[in-house]
């Protein structure tokens, strides 16, 4: 009689989910009344995998990453960013697993005029207290093709390169999940397939999990999988 366990090849399946939603909806007052922004939204994002949210301006894109950021409360659900519930964190609490975990990219880039590049990209580390901020961002740079621009500042970068850095600055403290909110939304259609490529290639080189709303859908399409919000509801795509 065989009493080895089932093959493996059987067993099922466990998904390492870096972020998941339930049941997420967030309101708001207006003169109007009560204003639902997000209504009822359940996703998860998986290790290793981008996800696009697209939909119109005033779709709601950027209140969903603010909220699976924990940068946001919702009304009702919650969000689990690797395991822990954001809603059941104070806000330093959200803010230190957000420094840990997660990186921003911006659709205006958000540098620091006065920083170089290389300093930019050394911000968070140094607020972080950690000694080796200044090679890994230097690292971090080289990884993203500007080895030449660290002593640059942003006014001296164009477009895309300005863009580039803020993608250093999410990825230079090694998060599990990067959010990019209409991070194309001020370059024109050549650059932004390279910013788009860009983070595919950092995906696959660094199992990073990628959630980037757009209202492009043509680069949209490029990631594995994603959603359209329609009325704060978020469909899959067929």
């Amino acid at each position: 009689m065989n009493n080895n366990p089932m093959p493996s090849a059987q067993a099922p399946v466990t998904r390492n989910h870096v972020l998941k939603a339930e049941n997420l909806s967030k309101q708001v007052s207006s003169p109007e009344g009560s204003l639902t922004i997000v209504d009822d939204v359940s996703l998860t994002i998986d290790a290793g995998e981008s996800v696009a949210v697209s939909g119109p301006s005033g779709a709601g894109k950027s209140t969903l990453l603010a909220l699976l950021a924990g940068l946001d409360l919702p009304t009702r659900g919650r969000v689990l960013l690797e395991g822990q519930d954001l809603t059941q964190l104070d806000e330093d609490g959200r803010a230190r697993l957000r420094a840990q975990r997660v990186g921003f990219v911006f659709q205006s880039f958000h540098l620091i005029p006065a920083l170089t590049a290389l300093e930019n990209v050394m911000l968070p580390l140094e607020l972080a207290g950690r000694s080796d901020a200044r090679r890994t961002a230097a690292d971090t740079l080289a990884g993203v093709g500007l080895a030449r621009r660290t002593g640059h500042y942003p006014r001296q970068l164009s477009g895309g390169e300005q863009q580039r850095v803020a993608i250093a600055r999410a990825l230079v403290a090694q998060p599990q999940v990067v959010l990019a909110d209409e991070p194309t939304g001020n370059l024109d259609p050549k650059t932004s397939e390279v910013i788009w490529d860009l983070f595919l290639r950092l995906q696959a080189e660094r199992k990073l999990a990628f959630v980037i709303a757009t209202h492009n859908h043509d680069l949209a399409r490029k990631a594995d999988r994603g959603y359209r919000l329609v009325e704060g509801r978020a469909v899959p795509w067929s």
